[in-house]
């Protein structure tokens, strides 16, 4: 009797909730329980502080009043968790924030904000498995990608660190008596980040440890595709500001579409914009922050070539152009686009490539024992079979590859073209999917000009143990490319050197060397110490 009103009891209420919940609500319920965020084998989503709704600004405080964006799976298209985008009003007092974090944070000596960035680098290691699974979840690079992507940001901080220590200007000799004549290196105050999917992290890192050891705060904008690895990062680093009782606004994050991009690119009050993806969207922000007279950093898009002589040894030829043809699914601005082979060997490194491409593991990318995992969106989908059509449609012969798989998520076949002219639309359209164009050259001047006739100048290699030759490659009738290789594949640049390229890549430069500078502002100062006034060039002025 008494479980059976207990029965009763259960059957009245579900259906009383069932009549007056509304639809919308009924919807919104089940939506909730098929996010990732809330399955099981998800759970460490929660480590990183992620939730079914997530907040998309900070400034010192979380909020996000804009649009309401999900974040999907490229693995299988499922929806993640969702993310509250910024609204104008709400990015009008993220940089007002900001500018008044900037007073606290200049007066901070450099070496001390060098210790602030050494605990952000600690703070990222305690989660970089976590972090590295978001990246490969969100993104769909392969774990290993993913990891590796978070140890460049702790790498970029160890850099940083020792660099607040040392950057400085020289004390030049001047022509006149009691004079001094130095360099003084000042911060530019607020800098805008603005980072691409393909990367969610790591780009961003090159920049916020940099700026943040010469003394400028910064405000970032991930890509509106990866927002819950834009939030994830910024909470570990906004934990260790509100540690160390600075303002959180140091680090400020506003998720948000075109429209923050285009608020960041003309607003005068940010000093440096940095940008990082599509060759396109970067000419018109370079466009609208030289309209204010603003300062940029570009990373735009490569078409990133090979070139293989009659000497090369090709046992490190094929892993190179295969890892740097179909690694991150072929969306790296360093990935091998064209592969140039002498007519002495294209036919052997073909046969050896292809044979490659069909041992490559495909599959979930947070599988350890992946290689290669799915395209980040639908849209690259089609763009890669649009690709396809045109190399066809222009005299390209396919090797291997050409479709897209029959699974679940954006999943395509990586894919060989031979048999196109050099200089073939295609050939010279940088398209961000797994498609290598292979071409058959006879001289080094011809390889030479053939790397150099593409408008992005971004990474280049030759495979050859001629010495005259490496050195011509690396001389001025050489590479005309940032990134300029021997012996080894495009892609994978450390971050000891500085990283960027030419042309229409941009010409920005991130990482080491000296790309601190791009991140201040040099005055040249002469100190008279002396009682007497000598003027320069031994001007008499009586």
């Amino acid at each position: 009797t008494t479980l059976k009103m207990i029965f009763s009891i259960f059957r009245f209420f579900s259906l009383s909730l069932r009549t007056k919940l509304s639809p919308s609500v009924r919807a919104a319920a089940v939506n909730m329980s098929t996010l990732l965020v809330n399955r099981p084998q998800y759970s460490w989503l929660r480590e990183l502080g992620l939730g079914e709704d997530n907040d998309g600004v900070y400034n010192g405080c979380w909020g996000g009043q804009g649009q309401v964006v999900t974040s999907y799976c490229p693995a299988n298209n499922e929806p993640i968790a969702r993310v509250r985008q910024a609204t104008m009003a709400e990015y009008e007092e993220t940089v007002q924030k900001a500018q008044d974090a900037w007073k606290v944070w200049a007066d901070v000596p450099a070496p001390k904000r060098g210790e602030i960035v050494r605990q952000i680098g600690d703070a990222l290691r305690g989660k970089i498995k976590a972090l590295g699974s978001l990246v490969s979840l969100e993104m769909g690079k392969i774990y290993v990608e993913g990891v590796g992507e978070v140890q460049e940001y702790v790498d970029v901080c160890d850099y940083a660190v020792g660099l607040s220590r040392m950057i400085g200007g020289p004390i030049l000799p001047s022509e006149r008596p009691g004079h001094a004549l130095i360099e003084q290196w000042n911060p530019v105050g607020l800098v805008g980040i603005i980072t691409a999917f393909n990367f969610p992290v790591a780009v961003y890192g090159w920049n916020n440890a940099i700026a943040l050891i010469c003394g400028n705060v910064c405000l970032w904008k991930g890509a509106p595709t990866t927002p819950l690895t834009s939030v994830a990062v910024t909470r570990i680093v906004a934990e260790v500001l509100e540690r160390n009782h600075l303002p959180g606004a140091i680090c400020s994050m506003t998720c948000g579409g075109a429209d923050i991009g285009t608020a960041m690119a003309k607003d005068e009050r940010v000093g440096l914009l940095s940008f990082t993806g599509s060759t396109q969207v970067g000419k018109q922000v370079a466009m609208m922050v030289q309209e204010r007279f603003g300062r940029q950093l570009l990373e735009l898009g490569g078409n990133n070539a090979i070139i293989v002589f009659e000497d090369a040894d090709l046992n490190l030829v094929v892993p190179s152009a295969v890892f740097a043809s179909v690694g991150t699914a072929g969306q790296r601005c360093t990935t091998t686009r064209r592969l140039m082979l002498h007519e002495s060997v294209h036919d052997d490194v073909v046969e050896r490539i292809a044979k490659a491409y069909k041992q490559i593991r495909i599959g979930d990318p947070w599988d350890p024992n992946t290689l290669y995992g799915p395209l980040h969106t639908k849209q690259a989908v089609q763009q890669y079979l649009a690709a396809i059509d045109q190399a066809k449609q222009q005299g390209g012969t396919l090797v291997c590859g050409g479709k897209v798989m029959d699974r679940p998520g954006n999943y395509v076949e990586p894919t060989i073209i031979t048999g196109l002219p050099h200089d073939a639309p295609i050939v010279h359209t940088e398209t961000f999917v797994p498609i290598l164009y292979v071409l058959k050259f006879k001289t080094e001047d011809e390889a030479f000009a053939w790397n150099n006739e593409v408008k992005q100048g971004l990474s280049s290699s030759i495979f050859t143990k001629d010495m005259g030759r490496v050195f011509r490659w690396l001389g001025p009738k050489g590479s005309d490319c940032g990134i300029v290789n021997v012996n080894i594949p495009t892609s994978g640049a450390e971050i000891g050197g500085a990283f960027g390229g030419e042309k229409h890549t941009g010409g920005g430069r991130e990482s080491g060397s000296d790309s601190w500078k791009q991140y201040m502002r040099r005055s040249t100062c002469t100190i008279n110490y002396s009682k007497d006034l000598p003027l320069a060039q031994g001007i008499k002025f009586e």
